[in-house]
């Protein structure tokens, strides 16, 4: 089985390390309890709310698993080469005759937050951009349609 390898940026990988923690220490004691409150009131069959608790333990459960492994299969990426585009890199582009530049911070799929304009590497844009220089005029393909973009900066 090929596990599959993350890279994160130091934010992203103290963001997860802080979800981990407060699912651990807070979320998961809670449900731990919400079980045993709802085991005491009898009957299981027909206990929606031992449904409940339950459902939401496994929910929590896999996302510290989905976590821990997410942890032990990355490597922080430092991007100290402004020279090209990479994960961790802020890049500046201009789209075709746009008036102003839009900024987006290039990561892994796991810290992907577009409203945020933090986008994956593996979205369209995010992986036109990967490996181009400042003034590079990048084409986009979406589907069947395509734009372009040049890079104005990279940090």
């Amino acid at each position: 089985m090929n596990k599959k390898h993350f890279f994160l940026t130091k934010d992203g990988k103290k963001k997860l390390e802080e979800e981990l923690n407060k699912l651990i220490n807070i979320e998961k004691p809670k449900i731990i309890e919400n079980l045993s409150n709802a085991r005491a009131q009898g009957d299981l069959k027909e206990n929606a709310d031992y449904d409940a608790a339950k459902k939401n333990f496994n929910e929590i459960d896999n996302r510290i698993n989905e976590i821990k492994t997410i942890l032990m299969n990355s490597e922080v990426i430092v991007n100290l080469n402004n020279e090209c585009v990479n994960i961790g890199s802020k890049v500046v582009v201009k789209l075709g005759n746009k008036k102003d530049n839009d900024t987006y911070m290039i990561v892994n799929t796991v810290e992907a937050d577009p409203i945020n304009n933090k986008i994956s590497n593996e979205s369209p844009l995010g992986s036109a951009l990967i490996g181009h220089k400042i003034n590079d005029i990048v084409e986009v393909k979406i589907r069947e349609n395509s734009y372009n973009v040049k890079i104005i900066d990279i940090k």
